[in-house]
């Protein structure tokens, strides 16, 4: 079976739809993404991110109900599949094995 591979950015926005629990669209996972990073993100590309995940199969979305503060617009609710979960959880594996084999004194800060 061919591994499909997630980037650094794409993989914060998976790990955010899964903190969301299916409660996550555009603009929140946006937000959130700034408010747990520090990092700014652009709504477009969070989106795009999020359509990529989609056709990669990490994560489903389906329309929400319409809202009076979004001028009766539906969000677009997007939610982790399992393909996007073992994705997530082989990735944290990799990283653990790899921190495992860094020397401690590589990572000492001070002099050189």
């Amino acid at each position: 079976m061919r591994r499909t591979y997630l980037g650094e950015f794409e993989e914060v926005v998976l790990l955010m739809v899964a903190i969301l629990d299916g409660q996550g669209y555009g603009a929140t996972v946006s937000q959130e993404l700034e408010g747990q990073t520090g990092r700014q993100v652009t709504f477009g590309t969070v989106h795009n991110t999020l359509i990529r995940l989609e056709e990669k199969g990490f994560v489903t979305s389906a329309l929400g109900g319409a809202t009076a503060e979004r001028g009766g617009r539906r969000k677009r609710l997007f939610s982790i599949t399992a393909a996007g979960s073992r994705a997530l959880q082989d990735i944290q594996q990799l990283r653990s094995q790899l921190w495992q084999l860094v020397p401690l004194h590589t990572l000492q800060l001070g002099g050189a």
